[in-house]
């Protein structure tokens, strides 16, 4: 789908307005694309129908004080606007500010693990070697960014 105008948190919640529209009453999670460290393997339980029973919303923190993932069991497009305008993007308080937003909204939250997300080079090669095996360190082995990242 492609992304709307506007900034970071028009875009967010214009992302849940749109899966909302697609398939109502259904959860939706978004994923920051800096985080390739991450699996299928670590959402799967967090999201099962055995764990999501009694979850509203799921919150990925990430290290720099943002955030890497947002899921709503029920997004409605004045959810999430209520939750994501005028939050605002890419500070280190932007997670805090979401999660004072989630609290506010009087939703009950499960917390995702913290991941490093990928902002420049050094991140890059940190992420890599939490992920040696990854496609992701393997492209940046081959850029000769990173070649103390082992494969």
């Amino acid at each position: 789908m492609p992304q709307s105008g506007g900034g970071l948190d028009e875009r967010l919640a214009a992302a849940f307005a749109h899966a909302a529209r697609l398939a109502p009453d259904t959860p939706a999670l978004l994923v920051g694309m800096d985080t390739p460290q991450l699996s299928a393997a670590a959402l799967a339980e967090p999201l099962s129908a055995t764990e999501r029973s009694g979850v509203d919303a799921w919150y990925g923190p990430a290290a720099d004080g943002g955030f890497w993932a947002l899921g709503l069991a029920r997004p409605t497009p004045q959810l999430a606007a209520q939750l994501l305008h005028g939050v605002p993007m890419s500070t280190p308080q932007t997670g805090a500010r979401l999660l004072d937003r989630l609290s506010a909204a009087e939703l009950t939250i499960h917390q995702l693990p913290m991941l490093a997300d990928v902002d420049t080079v050094q991140d890059a090669v940190r992420v890599a070697a939490e992920a040696p095996h990854s496609r992701f360190a393997a492209r940046l082995r081959s850029a000769d960014l990173a070649p103390e990242v082992a494969g």
